[in-house]
């Protein structure tokens, strides 16, 4: 069988394989520079397991309380170092990022705080927890008066605002940066937390990345040297050579089952960070007095280790794809954000559609490339936290699992496609080709 018969296989025409190839070749310096960034990270966590002192017995079953789960010290020993912070809380009993972030922010912030978000509009889901928040137009031709834009999101007692927070947001330059120049005009000295979504959520925006935080750090510093500077590390972890605590962020968190978990991890969630601030979060997961001294692991220690061992050439993997998928829908005339050769501080890559029928045709695609659930088709529907229905393609090993191949989006213009993940370079190739192969037919 020759190669073009292999992907014929999966309904791969001609044309669409010779742009493949091509495609592959003219990205084949980008993937280098992944694979560097790979290695000096393995490296890096090789350090950090010998430092840990990981063995066999690191492994063993813990339950009950979870008192003295040495496996699950080494972990987040692990985690410490291998992202430049002083603590970690790493626990499978986070059930998702967003459950991650809103603990240490009701953790974090308290009646009287103010914290001002400094990368827009977050993402969907964690909105709720905000409650509301108030939007300070960066729009130079917009009156004084009318500059700020309120937001309402939940009725909920359990929301900041109700809570006597007060939120306020900083939207992002035109072309998707900090906006220092407006968030030195926001920033008061009695702000309590900085708050920055690093990936782009459902937005057009770019990724942010972790050298920026420097120069925040040094904003921040000058104005208002007590507020906590917390960063949503969520899809960007591994991309870079370092992470957004090495530039000075106090506080970062995000999910297992995203880039560190390498689609090993079952379930859970990490913060690591200042070892005062990782210890008012593990009181507000827990209890007060207890802290991180309790939570089992229940043996997934091992999951959890093996997960972040692999997670530099997972993600590696997972980016080439990105780069393959941006270079090869671009050549086909599509609009892709970021472009093939641009500095990544996530693993989202999008694509462009002109209507809800490619964007469906798109994520039929990627679920059809994937090695579980194949042959079932996603269909939009209503999601929790969400204003409008969500098309998600996920044939995962573990469910919601975006580290692996997935793709969504919502059915709003602009009808933007975005796509993550990828355990190998090779299915995450083969998924956008599928994604092409099906939206040109349309």
């Amino acid at each position: 069988m020759n190669r073009y018969e292999l992907f014929s296989q999966f309904g791969i025409s001609r044309k669409v394989y010779d742009l493949a190839a091509e495609t592959a070749n003219e990205i084949e310096h980008l993937r280098e520079e992944v694979n560097s960034i790979a290695e000096e990270r393995q490296l890096g966590l090789l350090q950090a397991f010998h430092a840990a002192r990981i063995s066999e017995g690191s492994f063993n079953f813990k339950s009950g309380y979870g008192y003295n789960d040495l496996g699950r010290e080494q972990a987040e020993a692990v985690f410490a170092q291998a992202f430049d912070a002083e603590a970690a809380l790493v626990r499978i009993q986070f059930s998702s990022g967003t459950h991650v972030l809103a603990t240490c922010l009701r953790a974090l912030l308290h009646r009287g705080d103010d914290v001002l978000i400094a990368s827009g509009i977050p993402y969907d889901t964690i909105l709720p927890t905000f409650g509301s928040l108030s939007l300070l137009s960066n729009d130079d031709e917009v009156d004084n008066d009318s500059k700020t834009e309120t937001y309402h999101y939940s009725d909920s007692k359990q929301t900041l605002t109700a809570t006597g927070v007060s939120v306020r947001a900083v939207d992002l330059t035109s072309d998707g940066k900090l906006d220092f120049s407006q968030i030195e005009a926001a920033l008061l000295p009695e702000t309590r937390m900085l708050y920055v979504q690093k990936s782009r959520g459902y937005s057009s925006r770019r990724a942010l990345l972790s050298a920026e935080i420097g120069e925040l750090k040094a904003l921040v510093t000058h104005i208002a040297p007590d507020c906590i500077i917390m960063i949503d590390n969520c899809y960007g972890e591994f991309v870079e050579r370092h992470e957004p605590t090495a530039y000075g962020a106090d506080l970062i968190a995000g999910s297992l089952i995203k880039n560190p978990g390498a689609g090993i991890a079952a379930s859970g969630g990490y913060v690591v960070g200042r070892q005062d601030l990782v210890d008012e979060v593990a009181e507000a997961m827990t209890a007060v007095g207890v802290g991180a001294e309790i939570g089992p692991s229940l043996g997934f220690n091992e999951q959890i280790l093996k997960g972040i061992y692999f997670a530099p050439q997972v993600v590696a993997a997972a980016s080439a794809g990105a780069i393959f998928a941006a270079r090869l829908f671009q050549k086909a005339g599509f609009d892709v954000s970021p472009l093939p050769a641009e500095e990544r501080g996530d693993l989202v890559q999008t694509v462009q559609m002109q209507n809800p029928e490619q964007l469906k045709a798109f994520c039929e695609a990627i679920q059809a490339a994937a090695p579980i659930d194949a042959h079932f088709t996603p269909i939009p529907s209503e999601m929790p936290g969400y204003d409008c229905d969500i098309i998600m393609a996920s044939g995962s090993f573990v469910q919601g699992s975006s580290i692996e191949l997935s793709a969504d989006g919502p059915l709003r213009p602009p009808f933007t496609a975005f796509l993550q993940g990828g355990l190998n370079y090779w299915n995450a190739r083969l998924g956008a080709m599928m994604a092409l192969e099906r939206v040109l037919s349309l």
